[in-house]
């Protein structure tokens, strides 16, 4: 099990080293596909994965990518509102097949997945991006790294029902972590990448460090609340010995919009 995790995480690191350092329209492209299988598996947790409204859900997702693609985001709001009437559209044409609730959920899937995904790319493409977007998977691999070596050698009091495995001591120790990894990365960034902000980047990156830690901790008991409130394990196991993509990547989910709006409003390039 230990070598069947451990390869698929060096295949992960490895692929995402490449669309990361790659970005542009194979980022887009990566991003579009992740998007699209973490909301079939959301979808699939409340039976809608193969559904009509489940379809309606991943073309959605594909039109909000395009927008982006096409720097259409100006139409963001009339996509939603689409999303929306399309949803119960499908809602009253077949009623009483499905439940309010499970519209909810379809909805749900679009924004929490298919949006928040989004933020890695729009990261990268950022001015300055190419060097920022790294600290999204530093504050959360940084954060889970360190929260469980933390929790092994010092955990004794727990911290919340979702987890049974988190202790306070753990969460401390990955916030902690975090800030220190994202410290020492500010001290990689060639100088004058970005100057032009008033803020010291060094305090500013383990700021973003910290805040991102408890963020990517936040979005991983969010993923376990919901496979509770479903009663599953796991979203899939398309990636052995990790599950799913909303397995893997559920911290992600939070930490990425974090760093994209720090960035836009502090960090100039």
């Amino acid at each position: 099990m230990f070598a069947k995790r451990f390869m698929s995480a060096v295949v992960l690191l490895a692929f995402a080293v490449v669309a990361l350092v790659g970005g542009g329209t194979f980022l887009l492209a990566v991003s579009v596909v992740v998007a699209l299988a973490g909301t079939y598996e959301f979808l699939r947790v409340d039976h809608m994965n193969k559904t009509v409204p489940g379809c309606i859900c991943y073309v959605s997702v594909i039109g909000f990518y395009l927008m982006l693609f096409w720097h259409q985001t100006y139409m963001l709001e009339l996509w939603l509102v689409l999303v929306i009437l399309l949803l119960l559209s499908a809602y009253v044409f077949v009623y009483p097949r499905y439940h309010i609730h499970n519209m909810g959920v379809c909805l749900f899937s679009v924004l929490y997945v298919g949006v928040l995904v989004s933020y890695v790319y729009q990261t990268r493409t950022l001015s300055g991006g190419n060097w920022v977007v790294w600290l999204i998977v530093i504050s959360a691999s940084g954060s889970d790294t360190f929260a469980y070596l933390t929790g092994i050698l010092m955990g004794k009091h727990h911290f919340s029902e979702l987890s049974p495995k988190k202790t306070i001591e753990g969460c401390v120790g990955g916030v902690i972590g975090a800030a220190i990894l994202a410290l020492v990365y500010s001290f990689v960034i060639p100088e004058g990448i970005l100057a032009s902000t008033s803020a010291n980047i060094h305090v500013l990156f383990a700021c973003i460090g910290a805040m991102g830690s408890v963020v990517s901790q936040i979005g991983d008991l969010a993923a376990s609340a919901v496979k509770r409130n479903f009663g599953i394990k796991d979203y899939s196991n398309l990636i052995p010995g990790h599950g799913g993509i909303l397995d893997r990547f559920d911290s992600i989910l939070f930490v990425a919009p974090l760093v994209y709006y720090v960035s836009l409003w502090l960090i100039k390039g």
